[in-house]
């Protein structure tokens, strides 16, 4: 198919059907209008109209507090911030110690393996020289001692004595550093707007910092937290969790507004346990972690060993910031004009649901929607003289046409050749009509007495779909099929400069009289489809205009006749 470069410069639009009907209109405008506030409630709640960008962020801590504990074994002991807080540094994170199990007046040498971390032995051979495991404090040497009246274990090269004591002490050793404090100092910047802030905000003096601490009711912004406020606000008791330790988040939220008239831009603190709480029953609980403390005495280096418990607070900033942006406003709007659609597509499913009236419906539609059918399928249109509508089949294979199920009705609707024809009964007078007959050999699918044998599946069709009274029979049928000025009117008015033939012409006014029959019985309700003349008009009219040579075209399947030219039909 040769490509026209005036194709481009087409446009087109859809068809509209506008129905005028209150309750449709007034449907349609309170759904707009509840569409229309859903869309703007939606666009200024989660801000819409603004451009995001997420918080980059940076955190220093600094944890202040001390406290005197008295240790199983060393006696009084001082804990300050090297001693509890300086001992493990991560990003992002602090830890303080809360427990401490100690083992003193460590030195290396030679000593039996504690069990069950040891191996129990009863000779030499049962200890492997050089071996070492997950569970050893030390290498073992081969040899194997004694460790206490009943068992013997091998001997390991370690630091002796070995650690025994596995379980920490109950309350925490350091129980009072639930009122330690914490300084959190956080900078966060939102590169897409070159936005800088921090959560010691402007307002804040230097004596205010030495005075505050974090408070949800009274303080929100204080940097300033008490370590005992941050386990209770993440609702866990700091005596239990001090016993075996844990970790807690900290969470900084910034959620900023950068547009003018709405500025604000303010930091959120909000805890929770990170850490499995049902840990504490279970194997590794808790937070813990080793140190020593070397010292020499005697010449010989020796040590303290510690193995601390402790809650380890880690700080997560989240956020983002906000500002308006015409760009995202436009596509915000242009994103939500299709829920305006769904309007559409209620009130159109309202109307062809059983919920609104059968007849309005009806007209709907005919009016909105267009069927048009691939003409292969062979459909055809069938009136019955006993019934006001038109039926629409399909060809049949086998079954009779008269025996066809419809797939669809059409109210029949005259049409303009049929009014005229009308006019036309009025003024002419009737023409020579041939005698009515009865059919002898009537076929067993005609219902009105008159139908002849047909061959075909497709010409088997009565005028009737009930036993009753032929439609030939009606005094309306001659004047307004079988007339013959009739037909020559009608064959004058699609052509007025046509040369009627001389003599008998038979074939136009056969043809003629299908044409106005189907207007008549059909009007404009066939469609596509391919209208059938039942076999007992054919009948009649082939009897009053019979062909000269008795040969007869018949019905052909799959063609439509055309509307511009009564000489065309389909018999």
């Amino acid at each position: 198919m040769p490509c026209n470069f005036l194709d481009f410069c087409e446009y087109q639009t859809n068809k509209l059907v506008r129905i005028q009907s209150f309750k449709l209109g007034s449907l349609k405008w309170t759904l707009n209008v509840v569409i229309l506030m859903f869309i703007c409630i939606m666009m200024f709640w989660n801000k819409e109209y603004q451009e995001y960008d997420l918080v980059v962020s940076s955190v220093t801590t600094k944890v202040k507090g001390a406290a005197l504990t008295q240790v199983p074994d060393i006696g009084e002991m001082l804990w300050d911030v090297v001693d509890h807080s300086g001992t493990s540094q991560e990003k992002n994170s602090f830890l303080v110690v809360t427990n401490v199990v100690v083992t003193k007046k460590q030195r290396t040498g030679k000593c039996p393996e504690e069990p069950p971390h040891g191996k129990v032995c009863r000779t030499d051979k049962d200890c492997q020289k050089g071996h070492w495991d997950q569970r050893s404090h030390g290498v073992q040497t081969g040899v194997c001692v004694k460790f206490d009246r009943t068992r013997k274990t091998c001997e390991v090269d370690a630091w002796c004595p070995i650690e025994s004591k596995t379980k920490p002490p109950r309350p925490a050793l350091l129980g009072s550093s639930e009122n330690f404090t914490v300084l959190i100092k956080n900078n966060i910047r939102f590169p897409a707007f070159n936005y800088i802030r921090r959560n010691i905000l402007p307002t804040m003096t230097d004596k205010y910092l030495k005075s505050c601490t974090f408070s949800r009711q009274t303080d929100p912004f204080c940097p300033i937290f008490r370590l005992g406020d941050i386990v209770q606000e993440a609702r866990e008791n700091f005596s239990e969790m001090a016993v075996e330790g844990g970790v807690i988040g900290i969470q900084i939220m910034w959620n900023c507004n950068l547009d003018r008239l709405f500025h604000r831009c303010l930091p959120t603190y909000s805890f929770r346990r990170l850490d499995e709480k049902e840990s504490n029953r279970t194997l590794y609980p808790g937070l813990n972690f080793r140190f020593a403390k070397y010292y020499r005495e005697n010449g010989v280096e020796e040590r303290t060993l510690f193995k601390a418990y402790g809650i380890r607070f880690d700080v997560m900033v989240f956020g983002k910031a906000g500002k308006f942006s015409i760009i995202q406003l436009i596509i915000y709007i242009g994103s939500t004009l299709s829920y305006y659609a769904l309007t559409t597509i209620f009130i159109d499913w309202l109307i062809t649901t059983s919920c609104y009236a059968k007849e309005a419906r009806q007209n709907y539609s005919e009016r909105k929607f267009e069927s048009v059918r691939d003409k292969i399928q062979g459909l055809f249109s069938v009136s019955f003289v006993d019934e006001s509508h038109v039926r629409v089949v399909k060809k049949p294979q086998k079954k009779r046409l008269q025996e066809a199920r419809p797939i669809s009705c059409h109210t029949r609707k005259d049409g303009a050749m049929c009014m005229r024809a009308l006019l036309s009964v009025v003024q002419t007078p009737p023409g020579r009509e041939v005698e009515l007959m009865e059919v002898a050999d009537r076929p067993a699918w005609c219902l009105c007495g008159h139908c002849a044998p047909r061959p075909a599946p497709q010409e088997q069709l009565c005028c009737r779909q009930s036993h009753g009274p032929c439609i030939t029979t009606s005094a309306a049928f001659p004047p307004l099929v079988l007339s013959r000025p009739i037909l020559e009117s009608a064959l004058l008015y699609r052509e007025p400069l046509m040369d009627l033939p001389k003599g008998d012409p038979a074939r136009l006014l056969r043809h003629c009289a299908y044409r106005l029959y189907i207007d008549w019985r059909f009007g404009d309700a066939q469609g596509d489809a391919c209208p059938v003349i039942p076999s007992c008009c054919v009948q009649r009219i082939r009897g009053q205009y019979p062909s000269l040579d008795e040969h007869y075209r018949g019905l052909k399947p799959g063609v439509t006749p055309p509307t511009h030219s009564p000489s065309d039909t389909v018999l």
